[in-house]
């Protein structure tokens, strides 16, 4: 075991990482439209994440900062940590820093006008008529 592993700097790195990830669980758009979405921690206690497809870096920095709040005291927690492109964005968040990588982006707009691009919401709406099973259908063998 590492000395590091119990300090103060290390529980905040872990929070800041939980708090990220809880913020991109409540955006399935960019859940579903990422492949090969992947993370791990930097020798330097920064936090990498990484996907194919779905949306610009950028647009992940903005969307997590946006996002990421305490919320006893509605703080901002997170800001980009420097400018971002299609491809990579640093974000600082609780003072731990967060680089973002994305390959072979589409971009949000792309991603949403995609055709075939299967959306759990559009799958779980039963306002619409189809002739068609629905996936859930399927999957509750109704």
């Amino acid at each position: 075991m590492r000395a590091d592993d119990f300090s103060l700097t290390s529980g905040r790195g872990f929070e800041a990482f939980g708090r990220v990830m809880a913020a991109l669980a409540t955006e399935a758009e960019f859940i579903e439209s990422c492949r090969d979405l992947t993370w791990w921690r930097g020798s330097d206690h920064s936090w990498h994440i990484e996907w194919r497809d779905g949306p610009y870096a950028s647009e992940v920095a903005a969307l997590l900062a946006a996002q990421v709040r305490n919320p006893a005291y509605e703080d901002e927690l997170g800001r980009p940590a420097g400018p971002g492109d299609s491809r990579s964005a640093v974000l600082d968040v609780m003072g731990v820093r967060f680089e973002l990588r994305a390959i072979d982006p589409l971009g949000r707009e792309r991603v949403r006008d995609k055709p075939g691009f299967w959306r759990l919401a559009e799958a779980l709406d039963t306002t619409r008529s189809t002739n068609a099973r629905r996936p859930w259908e399927t999957l509750l063998g109704g």
